[in-house]
Parts: structure tokens; sequence; C-alpha cells
């Protein structure tokens, strides 16, 4: 039999899930660290298992069951959460230990439903429901949209342990499994990046979780993804209050793709106008930088330029793409700003000022659209309005 650690994380309660080493796109994002698919395993009178692994990683998972119990022995699943990396091993699971019931939300007993085909054994738990296996009680409180309608979070008062399944989760495939084993800075990224490009549209449900754990003593959040918190609580949580009310610092960011360089020029006009003006001011070329990470600087930056040459009667397809993944992911109160060139027909400005029109975002300055190659004085007025737009953020 396979030999692998499994991870006391609380006394008699342990992490036994999976780690991704070579995964490297997840839901149409970029993730350069892998990550882990998180399961725990809590041993008391009736034992638990709280989530699984996606569907490749059951024998792992399986394997870290084993040498804690027999898996027949196990009474519950839990199941916080339908998508497949989480949900992926149930009926493995089943099979494994066919008496479980799957304790499951409203929502999410459809979903496993509609997923498998079947009834695994289900028991349906409402918000505030609670489930006593012998020395410990769980309680369920359910956070829908964050992300998903059926999601959950199961919470273990006696040991001040929460368990909100996505939520709080990053992209980190290690062998460390808690936040003080890994430097602040990479786990922040890390927490950023999984926020902005699967969690940020749902800014105001996220609000209503923080509010509904708010009044929950633990000193352990166990997620599904990524790393275990213990020591950065106060910190995550600040980052999430901060990220769900779309909060950004006064920074720029210049989004643009250019065809034959002109574009490119106005691009980098504006950039020396609002560095002129004391902002600190990131470049990103669609070309060669993956849109997972623009979104990323998105969340954090106040000022939003977006730059395209006309191609054919449109936009350039890498920025088209772009804005109907950061369509879907809806961040707000940003201030917006467009220019682009053209050889005859000019469209990609106005295609793109109708979608940050759509996002509600603030546009105070008139775009800049230049036909053909700007000149001199076409740049210097680039650059006066980079200026500008650099003081109005000032404000």
């Amino acid at each position: 039999m396979i030999k692998l650690n499994k991870v006391e994380i609380k006394p008699d309660i342990y992490w036994v899930g999976g780690i991704d080493w070579d995964l490297r796109n997840f839901h149409g994002y970029e993730i350069q660290r892998g990550t882990t698919y998180n399961a725990y395993l809590i041993v008391d009178k009736e034992i638990t298992l709280v989530d699984t692994v996606k569907h490749y990683l059951f024998d792992e998972m399986l394997a870290r069951i084993k040498e804690i119990v027999d898996p027949q022995k196990i009474d519950y699943i839990v199941s916080n959460h339908v998508e497949m990396d989480h949900s992926g091993s149930l009926p493995k699971m089943k099979k494994e230990a066919p008496d479980a019931k799957i304790i499951t939300s409203t929502r999410g007993e459809k979903g496993l439903l509609r997923h498998y085909k079947k009834d695994l054994g289900f028991r349906v738990v409402k918000s505030g429901d609670t489930l006593n296996i012998g020395k410990r009680t769980l309680h369920f409180v359910h956070i829908p949209m964050v992300h998903w309608p059926d999601s959950m979070v199961t919470y273990i008062p006696s040991d001040k342990l929460l368990l909100p399944n996505d939520a709080f989760g990053q992209h980190i495939a290690s062998s460390e499994r808690f936040d003080d084993e890994i430097e602040w800075g990479i786990l922040r990224e890390e927490a950023a990046q999984y926020y902005a490009n699967i969690v940020m549209p749902y800014g105001d449900q996220v609000k209503k979780a923080l509010e509904a754990v708010s009044g929950l003593k633990f000193d352990m959040i166990a997620p599904s993804h990524g790393i275990i918190w213990r020591s950065r609580i106060p910190k995550i949580i600040e980052e999430y209050k901060k990220w769900a009310s779309f909060e950004a610092e006064k920074k720029a960011l210049i989004i643009y793709d250019s065809m034959w360089g002109s574009t490119e020029k106005i691009a980098y006009a504006l950039y020396e106008g609002i560095s002129e003006s004391g902002i600190p001011v990131n470049m990103r070329n669609l070309k060669n930088t993956h849109i997972s990470d623009i979104i990323t600087d998105i969340q954090d930056s106040k000022l939003i330029l977006l730059g395209s040459p006309t191609l054919n009667n449109g936009m350039m397809p890498s920025m088209g793409g772009f804005l109907t993944y950061l369509k879907g992911l809806r961040p707000r109160n940003r201030i917006g700003f467009v220019f682009g060139s053209y050889g005859w027909g000019g469209q990609a400005v106005g295609e793109i000022e109708k979608i940050l029109k759509d996002l509600s975002w603030d546009i105070p300055f008139d775009s800049i659209n230049i036909n053909y190659i700007p000149d001199e004085e076409e740049l210097n007025n680039a650059k006066d309005i980079g200026r500008k737009i650099g003081i109005y953020l000032k404000k």
C-alpha cells in the first residue's frame, strides 16, 4: 500500500487530501504553483470525512484515510460544495464507505444528483442545522454564491475550526500545510489571484458570508485549496473584506495590444504622463501576459486604461477575449480610460467604451483614437491626458 503523510491539524482531525503538483490551468486561469484538494477526516464516535478530492487523486486520499481508519467505518461524508474538484471522488468513496450518509445543502443535493445521476444516500441540512458525531457537534452555515449556489461551511465549535471549502483558498501545491510555513507574500499573492479569478463577482455574497461567520469563534480556517490558516487569520480576513468591497489602491494599470506599434506608442505616452503625476503605473501587454494575471492586477488598481487598434471592424481578438473574461468577473468601482489607433474604421475604442459603461465604471475623460501613426503632437497630448488622469485619481 502507498504510504503517505496524513497531517493532524487538530486532535483527531486529519488532513487527508491530494496534491496536484502539475496542474497549471484552472477554470481558464493560469496557476504557476499547482494546487491541493483538501479533505479532512474527523475521528469521533461517528467518523466523518469533510469533502473529497478530484477524481484522479482519489487513491492518494484513500491511502491517507487508511493510515488512520478503515474507510468502511466512515459514517458521514460532508459535501460542502458540488464542484467536481471537491465532489469528484464521492462515488468512489461511497463504494469504500457504503453505509456513509452524504451531508449536503438543498442545492447541493440537486447538483450532486445532476452530476452523478443517482441518489448516493443524501441527508440535506439547512443553514443553522447541526450534527452530533460524539464529542463534537458540526454546525452548517450556507454561503450561497461563494462561489456556487450550493456552497456551505462546516464549523466545529469545540475545536474552533472552520471548514469553508473554497472560501479563503489558494492554488498552491506544497508539502507544507500551514500558513506560518510559507512566506506571507506568496500566500497573499495566491489568495488574491484565487479571489480575483473565481470569487470576485460575488463581493456582496462574500460580505454576507463574512457576517455569517463573524460571530463564530475559530482559531483555524481549513479551506479546500492550498494551505490551512492558523497564524494569519486576521490578515486574510482583512484582505477578504477589502476585496469584497472592491477597494483598490491609487495605482494605474495600462492593458493593451498593438498591431503595428501605434497603440503601443500611445500606451507609453500615457504611462509617462501618469508617472509624472506621481501615481504608480504598470503596463500589461496582452501578447505576453496571461489574462488571469491581469485580472489580479485589476483587483489592486483603481485606474484601468485599455488600448486596442481596430482590426477589420472591431478590437483585437486578444482584447476581445480579455474583456469577455473581465465582464464575467465584474470588478466594480474603477476609473476607466480607452485609447487606440486605426486605419479607416476606428470601431475598437467605441466597443471597449461600451463594455466599461456596462460595468458602470467612471469614465471622466474622452478617449484617444488616432488615425494610423501618432505624431509628436498627438503623443504629447496623450502624455498630458495621462498626467490629468493621474491627478484625477489623486483626488
